[in-house]
């Protein structure tokens, strides 16, 4: 079995089965399942000829191996017809950053979305300065309106949809038109929903990104991230990688591939459980609002229902106005639930957040102190007993 992005063979296929049979050449394998790990930094060629005319499928380890090129060919499927390639770095700090330093030069302007991940602000507002690019932050609802805020020398709009904390939904489509009618290039974060829940790169984005070590991963044992491409974006993109001399060690990308077999299995469940938890918790006395775009009553769910065709397990909850020796007392309470600044792994973790003090084109004022869970695969019966726990001390120290 021999089956690839790039000879169209999986284009047919829906998104459960390419995860399952991209990437993978049964005969130049021996005939074993999973591709082999392959480690290497020279590739040796048969004759001079070869050798001056850089002749071979690969040149040199930092360039690809055939363990690269099979995540490679495999993200490609997933991210869908409109991706000419993905490239493959060490985080997914590594892949915005990269992204945004493949097209931005002196001189440039960038808009970026307030929601933003934070150290992708922390990257616009101390690299980037230094290197003379100006970045202005928009309210991600502002959908068309980003127009007004377009310039001349304004290269870039960077979106996160949703964003990671706080999960307001951008309307990526007409941003991506407004960006594009003056010549802005469209960076995406992707990593809440991935390409199996929404292809980036078919709403106008010309290159999405994502922290593989998230859900594509998906056992919280691996560093990775990926930036796919459309046409006119990869060019530049792949040069950039290469001069940065990015590569990914063998043992990642083989755990990264092998996470990516799961994905549909895992997201599936950890939709189902997240909004059974949502449920539940909306109910709660404790709760005041559910921050989770595939929730009814959630403001983005129009734009979710629209241009995503799953959720994850990750969402946010406001609680109840409380001291914070109440939240402490109910995050030290929980058993299942860990406390990590991570998610998509097999496991449940919570943390509060506060996005007031970094929000500058918008007012964080949720009513309450806000925490962020993310939904494993453990038992669900099992999540809310853990947290009927933490609630009964939350309620003990008001």
């Amino acid at each position: 079995m021999t089956l690839s992005k790039s000879d169209g063979s999986t284009d047919s296929l829906r998104a459960e089965t390419r995860l399952v049979v991209s990437g993978r050449d049964t005969a130049s394998q021996k005939g074993f399942v999973n591709p082999p790990i392959v480690r290497g930094s020279t590739v040796l060629y048969p004759t001079a000829g070869d050798l001056y005319a850089h002749r071979g499928e690969f040149q040199y380890g930092r360039h690809g191996t055939p363990s690269t090129r099979a995540l490679q060919d495999a993200l490609m499927a997933l991210e869908g017809p409109h991706c000419a390639g993905v490239g493959l770095v060490p985080s997914g700090v590594s892949a915005l950053s990269t992204a945004l330093l493949s097209v931005l030069k002196a001189g440039d302007h960038l808009l970026v979305c307030d929601n933003v991940y934070r150290p992708t602000r922390q990257f616009c507002d101390g690299f980037l300065a230094r290197y003379g690019v100006e970045t202005t932050y928009f309210d991600p609802l502002i959908g068309s309106g980003i127009a007004a805020l377009l310039r001349p020398e304004t290269r870039v709009v960077m979106v996160e949809a949703p964003g990671s904390q706080s999960l307001e939904m951008p309307d990526v489509p007409a941003i991506a038109a407004a960006a594009h009618a003056r010549g802005a290039i469209v960076i995406d974060d992707n990593t809440w929903a991935t390409p199996l829940f929404r292809r980036a790169l078919e709403q106008g984005v010309d290159i999405s990104i994502q922290a593989a070590t998230k859900y594509i991963g998906g056992h919280s044992d691996v560093m990775f991230g990926t930036i796919a491409a459309n046409a006119s974006a990869w060019p530049a993109l792949t040069e950039t990688i290469r001069l940065l001399g990015l590569c990914v060690g063998p043992d990642d990308v083989f755990l990264t591939l092998r996470g990516l077999r799961t994905l549909a299995v895992r997201l599936y469940h950890h939709q189902q459980a997240a909004m059974n938890m949502a449920q539940w918790l909306a109910r709660r006395p404790e709760v005041t609002r559910i921050l989770y775009p595939a929730w009814p009553d959630d403001p983005g769910h129009a734009i979710w229902k629209r241009d995503f065709t799953g959720a994850p397990g990750l969402f946010s909850i406001v609680l109840k106005p409380a001291p914070q020796q109440a939240v402490s007392a109910l995050l030290d309470t929980l058993k299942l639930f860990g406390m990590g600044y991570s998610w998509g792994g097999f496991e449940s973790l919570i943390i509060p957040f506060d996005c007031a003090s970094y929000r500058t084109a918008t007012k964080w004022t949720p009513g309450g102190p806000t925490l962020r869970l993310q939904i494993g695969l453990e038992n669900v019966d099992d999540l809310k007993a853990d947290l009927e726990r933490g609630f009964a001390a939350f309620n003990a120290h008001q």
